[in-house]
């Protein structure tokens, strides 16, 4: 077995560093959270609370956090460490629309405080929620309105 074939069952196997990961991190992963965060919204709605299905909802939200705070951290580090590259992911035709990925992952933590957080800390869920929807918003509305005008005014897709 070559060594390359060897290191591709590894995640970021070729990968040096972690300096690597985050300059090759782009917003793409964000649809981990989404898809990680609906499935434990819905199976939150299919159950009732104090079920096994229901506590697996609830692990699933807890991850989804996790995973997002972790893709927070490495794009806020490529912008922060490697602002020439990042900045090339407004002007790519393709992996521009996966910036839209972060306000849905974000949105579906917002909708996990309401299912999984009032049970677990009453009151509070529901400001914390109120405060990160308004950040989702402004977020939402920045690509709802910035990345079209970036593809209008910045980007030349080809035709095909």
């Amino acid at each position: 077995m070559s060594l390359t074939l060897k290191n591709s069952y590894k995640p970021f196997g070729h990968l040096g560093s972690l300096t690597e990961i985050i300059r090759f991190f782009t917003p793409n992963w964000f649809a981990v959270t989404m898809g990680t965060g609906v499935i434990a919204l819905v199976l939150a709605q299919t159950t009732t609370a104090n079920t096994p299905l229901f506590t697996l909802a609830r692990t699933l939200w807890g991850i989804n956090i996790g995973l997002f705070l972790l893709f927070i951290l490495l794009y806020a580090g490529r912008w922060l460490v490697y602002p020439q590259e990042a900045t090339k992911v407004l002007f790519h035709p393709q992996m521009s629309m996966f910036l839209g990925t972060i306000p849905m992952g974000l949105a579906t933590i917002i909708n996990g405080f309401i299912s999984f957080g009032l049970p677990l800390m009453g009151a509070t869920a529901v400001v914390i929620a109120q405060q990160l929807w308004k950040v989702d918003a402004v977020l939402a509305i920045l690509c709802g309105v910035g990345l079209p005008l970036m593809m209008f005014t910045r980007q030349s897709p080809p035709l095909s």
